[in-house]
């Protein structure tokens, strides 16, 4: 009987990157957050980056395409907006 031998290494794949790329969307809203509300932004946000829909496209596309929105009419700073 052959057993599962646990892998010595795990590739980068771009389901990280996209993840990765939602954290620091994150990061910057959260330095803004002072100056005007933006929870339903990071609401949204957070929902983007768990595992489950970084790795389902099309809903990352329609959660993409909502944050994009929001953050048009909270008139978001010039950086966020480079970051979506």
């Amino acid at each position: 009987m052959n057993f599962y031998q646990e892998p010595t290494h795990y590739e980068k794949t771009i389901f990280s990157d996209l993840q990765g790329a939602w954290g620091l969307l994150r990061d910057e809203v959260v330095n803004e957050h002072a100056g005007k509300d933006c929870s339903r932004l990071l609401f949204h946000i957070d929902e983007a980056m768990s595992w489950e829909s970084v790795r389902n496209l099309k809903h990352m596309k329609n959660t993409f395409v909502l944050v994009q929105s929001i953050s048009q009419q909270i008139n978001v700073s010039d950086e966020v907006m480079e970051l979506i």
